[in-house]
């Protein structure tokens, strides 16, 4: 039994936005925002359900899943694979996005309702914490209230979670324990119990797939193949150039450095020790102007004649 790889985006749109699947989401939700009792997702609706042959034709990998429970909170769930430019702006752009397009007209501001943003990252993003998940938003500075709610990013960093299965007590760790190696797995663990985890297991089973479903799936994991060896290549490139770069600094720091002590030297037989503003112009000299002064010394009668400006 093999699984497909929920990283993948379209594996994860697959997964988690299938119209006959909502209680995967819906697991994963409450797991990821700790939601319990009535404040439970009673009810959800896939906005932008799964579709192989529609997803067939975007020529974008961005693929998100946008939902919304009974109490008309929005949610945007995307599985993000590679960091691109201004990942965070856009993250911004397309929760604020949603949540403007609410309504039409200004006097329906009291009918905008909670988006809340879920982005899941196979990449670290934040290098100043080491917790997996993290939410984020806006806060009073003084007394660290929050007022403007309506707008809360969750961010979940896959490489910062660590937990093998054994470790993962909760539902939420086991999702990501999912998310993170079921492409890896060749059998459903015994451990998870959890019915929509177990579900989701089902649905990323690649004989439950179709041969339409392989095809786009094996072109997702070959386009993102192909970005990471773009993304090393191009690091290892800058490298070498970046060794070629430093090598040649440091052959010309190495002769100026040499051209300064043998000036130095010649100065200190022809006219003794230098004074200090000579030796501060010899500090701050590049190359062409150690060897041009090293040169007057044979005709030169003090040091003036040697730093003067005149050619």
């Amino acid at each position: 039994m093999k699984f497909i790889d929920p990283r993948i985006d379209f594996a994860f749109k697959k997964i988690f936005g299938s119209e006959d699947a909502k209680d995967i989401l819906i697991s994963f939700l409450e797991g990821l925002l700790g939601l319990k009792g009535d404040r439970c997702i009673a009810e959800l609706a896939i906005m932008d359900p799964f579709l192989a042959p529609r997803i067939k034709d975007l020529k974008s990998t961005i693929l998100d899943v946008r939902c919304k429970d009974h109490r008309g909170v929005s949610y945007i769930v995307e599985m993000q694979v590679e960091k691109v430019n201004a990942f965070l702006k856009r993250i911004q752009y397309n929760s604020a996005k949603a949540y403007a397009n609410q309504i039409s007209r200004g006097e329906d501001y009291p009918n905008l309702k909670q988006i809340i943003a879920v982005t899941i990252t196979d990449f670290i993003l934040f290098e100043g914490f080491e917790h997996c998940a993290s939410v984020h938003e806006s806060r009073e500075t003084v007394f660290g209230q929050s007022h403007l709610t309506d707008i809360v990013h969750h961010f979940v960093e896959l490489p910062k979670f660590t937990k093998d299965l054994d470790s993962c007590e909760s539902i939420f760790d086991q999702w990501l324990y999912f998310i993170k190696y079921a492409g890896t797995l060749e059998e459903i663990p015994e451990k998870i119990r959890a019915a929509p985890i177990r579900h989701a297991f089902e649905k990323a089973r690649v004989a439950n797939m179709t041969a339409d479903e392989l095809e786009l799936y094996d072109k997702a994991g070959i386009a993102i193949a192909d970005a990471r060896g773009r993304v090393e290549l191009a690091r290892d490139e800058g490298r070498e150039e970046g060794e070629r770069i430093g090598e040649r600094r440091g052959e010309k720091r190495g002769r100026r450095e040499e051209g300064a002590l043998m000036l130095t030297r010649q100065l200190q037989r022809r006219f003794g020790n230098p004074p200090d503003w000579a030796n501060e112009k010899i500090a701050a000299a590049d190359v062409s102007s150690l060897e041009e002064w090293s040169l007057r010394i044979f005709d030169a009668q003090s040091l003036d004649d040697v730093f003067s400006d005149k050619g």
